[in-house]
């Protein structure tokens, strides 16, 4: 009963959040767009908002409510091979081409941008990570960009090359002093002092010279939580307004986006649900299977299956090619499950402890395993998918769902049954998935010029480990059968890494 009201709760704030707002889909060429204005109020200034590598338009909703609740137009999109973008990215990482693409994409969106009623006037673009960088770039060749916020950028062009635009710098407080250290120097620029001196929160240069910028830390937030900060949104919208000056519209409503707080309420109640539904669930196994059913199981059996992996993994992929999909970074992740999953299952083999049926009827095990599936479909990726970030695979990128699913299902069976049974130790699970993180750091270490980005998915990672690996014990404790959670895991794994990361061509 509480997890149903918190659910429909978060919900109904959700959806409140987009009320007296006209919110218009459409395309530009191969390029969707979402357009964000007020209702029934004249056209405002136009805001081009632009996401990060491996980000998506959903991920900017909350910026694009906030600016149009302030009176302005926000448009938002999918760079090629991002969101529901069909087209695949150009280049690799650091190329010319992607780049090109990128400033390509922007600009078709800025050309029909300035399409729109009053949309020939002067406009503002905003870039979170690596739009940051393309935003700068779009801005110091075209005239006519009023004011320019990067968020948490990765900027390309030298302090003194910047655009002479009014610049706002926005960064998590738990981002890396290097990121920081780019938009600390940008504002020294014009502010002629060091840049440890620049001050946050202080204004340098002048509005009216196209020379002013800011430096804005927003507290308890890294690279992506930093889109949601209130501080961020805030800040945004107060540097539009003073840049735009007589030119700023009149705010529409009070206040700016608080999904998070509804988020949380809403997937509070989707935990609080989801026990009492796995209740419902057939019983696969009448015996509670697992490694930890074999006998004379225990620590010193489990160490070596549960470490061995997760040193070996990273150093026997370091010199292995890894474009063999389509999808940047995905197709690493997903040769670091597999490999990882197979190393286990070598160690059970060895250990005699290899996953089985049991005494499970097949039906039993596809029926509970759809029910999660649907459950899982319906109480978190529709409404992430929506209100987050791109999370369900378009149908261009099914295929590549197939294909990490071979991974991401090798390392889920494997991980699932090293870690249940009746004398599995007590942090068994949690410490398998504290080690595949480590290894994916230690892959990083390897190789940090083609696997940084893993830094920035690490984070959502350890957030995916925490909510299915409470499915997942739930779900054993109901069917005792290990491989239950493991494909509805692996399903869920193999989805969200297909729709993260760009295709690339």
């Amino acid at each position: 009963m509480l997890g149903g009201l918190a659910l429909l709760a978060g919900a109904a704030g959700l959806f409140a959040g987009y009320a007296g707002l006209e919110v218009t889909q459409t395309e530009v060429g191969a390029i969707p767009v979402t357009v964000f204005q007020a209702q029934d109020a004249p056209p405002g200034p136009v805001v081009v908002v632009a996401h990060g590598f491996a980000g998506s338009r959903q991920l900017m909703h909350p910026l694009a409510v906030s600016l149009a609740r302030a009176g302005y137009r926000a448009l938002v999109f999918d760079f090629p091979g991002h969101g529901r973008h069909a087209q695949p990215l150009a280049g690799r990482i650091g190329d010319e081409a992607r780049a090109a693409a990128l400033l390509d994409a922007l600009a078709a969106v800025v050309d029909y941008a300035r399409t729109l009623p009053q949309g020939n006037a002067p406009l503002a673009l905003l870039g979170h990570s690596m739009a940051g960088d393309i935003a700068t770039r779009y801005a110091n060749d075209h005239a006519g960009v009023r004011a320019l916020v990067a968020v948490s950028p990765y900027l390309s062009l030298p302090v003194e090359q910047l655009p002479a635009v009014n610049l706002l710098f926005v960064y998590g407080a738990w981002e890396p002093p290097v990121i920081q250290a780019q938009g600390r120097a940008a504002v020294a620029a014009v502010a002629d002092v060091a840049a440890a001196a620049v001050a946050p929160e202080t204004t340098y240069g002048s509005f009216a010279h196209g020379t002013a910028r800011r430096l804005v830390i927003a507290d308890g937030v890294e690279h992506i939580g930093v889109l949601y900060s209130a501080t961020t949104l805030r800040a945004t919208v107060a540097w539009l307004r003073a840049a735009f000056g007589e030119r700023a519209p009149a705010a529409i409503a009070d206040g700016v986006d608080q999904r998070p707080r509804w988020l949380g309420l809403y997937y509070l109640g989707v935990l609080l649900l989801a026990w009492p539904l796995t209740l419902r669930l057939p019983q696969v196994s009448a015996q509670r299977l697992g490694a930890g059913a074999a006998p004379g199981w225990g620590w010193r059996r489990f160490w070596p299956i549960a470490v061995a992996p997760a040193l070996l993994t990273p150093l026997l992929l370091w010199p292995v090619p890894t474009d063999f999909l389509a999808i940047a970074i995905g197709d690493y992740i997903a040769l670091h499950f597999g490999l990882y999953g197979l190393l286990t299952l070598i160690g059970l083999w060895r250990a005699g402890a290899l996953p089985r049926l049991g005494d499970a009827s097949v039906r039993a095990l596809v029926t509970a395993v759809a029910l999660v599936v649907v459950f899982e479909t319906l109480a978190l990726s529709l409404p992430t998918d929506h209100f987050v970030a791109s999370y369900l695979p378009p149908p261009h990128r099914l295929a590549t769902v197939a294909a990490l699913l071979v991974g991401t299902l090798l390392w889920c069976v494997a991980d699932e049954w090293l870690t249940r049974g009746p004398a599995a130790p007590g942090a068994a699970y949690a410490l398998t998935k504290a080690l595949f993180l480590v290894s994916l750091m230690i892959a990083v270490a390897l190789n940090l010029s083609e696997l940084f980005f893993l830094v920035i998915i690490i984070p959502a990672m350890l957030v995916l480990f925490l909510v299915y690996g409470l499915f997942s014990g739930w779900i054993y404790r109901r069917t005792g059968q290990p491989l239950v959670a493991a494909v509805s895991n692996a399903l869920a794994f193999a989805g969200a890494i297909a729709v993260s990361f760009p295709l690339i061509g």
